[in-house]
């Protein structure tokens, strides 16, 4: 994990043992790590302090994880950030809601390892909020891009040859604005290596 800056989790769960064996298990991985005890607490730490994603089970006191999850898209604060739900029950209803409702990943606990779960979320984050969109060379200021840039008129990678399509990250969904990059497509380098 990179040492620029550490992503955040907010582990979620009424449970004090799971939540402390995720805890050190991100903590670990470089995350850094706060915790709360149910889907109000984590509402409340979310809004202070918004993390990079948020992990947590489904069935806690005051407010449940569908709760949390139906709260944090109603703040535009916290619309984005990437929700990651567990469950020691493991029904097919809670899975199949979670999904609707727009989580990124669900678990059943003793089905997956806790590391396996932290290379899951890992994967989840490094794609959050990014779009990847083919770009044409030749239309509009193509040319003059590749020309500032400094890349193949053709928009091709310079270390494999692969097409670099334009990858865009929400920076302020409610004003629409975006962060880009190029990306290539074969090597995921950024076409100027």
């Amino acid at each position: 994990m990179s040492d620029e800056k550490k992503l955040k989790i907010l582990i979620i769960d009424d449970d004090e043992s799971i939540r402390t064996m995720y805890a050190e298990v991100f903590k670990k991985e470089g995350f850094e790590v706060e915790e709360a005890v149910d889907g109000l607490e984590g509402l409340d730490k979310a809004t202070k302090n918004i993390p990079d994603v948020i992990f947590t089970g489904i069935i806690m006191p005051r407010m449940d994880g569908f709760g949390l999850k139906e709260a944090l898209a109603k703040n535009v604060t916290t619309s984005n950030v990437p929700v990651v739900m567990f469950s020691h029950m493991g029904r097919k209803e809670d899975e199949e809601k979670a999904k609707q409702m727009g989580v990124r990943e669900f678990f059943v606990m003793g089905m997956i390892t806790p590391n396996q779960i932290v290379e899951k979320v890992k994967s989840t984050l490094g794609d959050a909020g990014e779009y990847k969109i083919k770009f044409s060379s030749s239309e509009l200021d193509g040319p003059k891009l590749a020309k500032d840039l400094h890349f193949d008129e053709k928009f091709q990678c310079k270390k494999c040859g692969g097409n670099l399509d334009l990858a865009l990250k929400i920076f302020d969904l409610n004003k629409h604005e975006f962060s880009a990059r190029f990306v290539c497509s074969k090597c995921n380098g950024n076409g100027n290596n």
